[in-house]
């Protein structure tokens, strides 16, 4: 496993102190080079955790090996370009050591034209993953950005063939609350088979489940959202699936009927979507995308114009994907 050697300087820079990071940006720059894989693992520890994304995180990982390794010419002949290329493969598939990694580039200028909108987007990306190292360095190099890099605009993992329902709930999930979203979900104009697995993947069935981010009950409604759609209880089960069923009409409706948005916004929030021009470069994200699609079988749903006008980002999530 390669280990990258941090770059020293005679002092320290305290990144709590705005004016001096602005100071000394390219000095500070210059101590934050690329951390090798061995520092990040505890870091990913959390990332590891999203269900069936063990392969998009074993492919993230070679490929960001690999790129480590043309960068800085370990067993291979250097090549800063092969291993931006690779990085952002590897970034792609939600991996923020790579996102981290080739923001650096960007940022220093090394085997890339420098560019810190593009170095932002990398680290902003990052930081959102949980990557305090790549916080800091969104605020050296200006701050967030909407700018998506062309290597970062593929088409989702929604891009799948539609088929039979990967998963038969009514086999598997408690009886009460498979016929309680049975009855529910046509009231709200949801496929009671959406509604099902998006339970499945937010709380395994489980009516008293609570996420450190402070997601409760069965669909892993956030206080917020619970008050949002008028949810008073959140453990009792009948007005978690209501308002999950409400909050998902809604985004049916705001992102046309598309599952692996929706499930994405589910997940994320639909300004993360709508940032990303389609589902987020996060390794849980990804992983919770395919999860609902594998199990929904489709990658459309019926939805109601009038519940909520679309997105004003779909038409560009749209062309971003049409330019594939």
């Amino acid at each position: 496993m390669h280990s990258v050697t941090w770059l020293k300087t005679k002092q320290d820079v305290t990144y709590g102190a705005k004016t001096r990071i602005l100071k000394n940006m390219r000095a500070s720059l210059s101590i934050l080079a690329p951390l090798s894989v061995a520092l990040f693992c505890a870091l990913g520890a959390e990332v590891a955790r999203a269900q069936g994304g063990e392969t998009d995180r074993t492919r993230a990982a070679s490929l960001r090996q690999e790129a480590i390794a043309y960068e800085h010419g370990e067993g291979v002949a250097r090549d800063p370009l092969r291993a931006a290329a690779l990085y952002c493969a590897s970034a792609r598939l939600g991996d923020m050591q790579a996102q981290y990694n080739l923001g650096w580039m960007y940022a220093h200028g090394r085997g890339v034209a420098r560019d810190d909108v593009v170095a932002a987007f990398f680290f902003q990306a990052a930081a959102e993953q949980g990557l305090g190292v790549a916080a800091r360095m969104l605020q050296v190099v200006g701050g967030a950005t909407d700018e998506v890099p062309a290597c970062l605009r593929p088409p989702p993992p929604a891009q799948a063939v539609a088929g039979p329902p990967g998963v038969n709930y009514q086999l598997t999930a408690p009886r009460k609350i498979v016929e309680l979203v049975l009855k529910m979900a046509p009231q709200y104009q949801v496929e009671p088979q959406l509604a099902l697995a998006i339970i499945a993947a937010e709380s395994n069935f489980n009516t008293h489940a609570l996420s450190p981010k402070n997601a409760q009950g069965l669909m892993q409604l956030i206080p917020e959202t619970s008050e949002r759609f008028n949810v008073k209880n959140p453990y009792d089960p009948a007005q978690n699936i209501r308002g999950g069923l409400t909050y998902l009409r809604w985004l049916l409706a705001y992102f046309e009927g598309d599952v692996a948005l929706v499930a994405a916004a589910y997940n994320a929030g639909e300004g993360k979507v709508e940032r990303y021009r389609g589902v987020p470069p996060y390794l849980e994200t990804r992983a919770y995308v395919q999860r609902i699609l594998k199990a929904v079988g489709a990658t459309a749903h019926p939805f109601d114009r009038t519940v909520a006008p679309p997105s004003p980002a779909l038409e560009r999530i749209r062309l971003a994907l049409r330019r594939k």
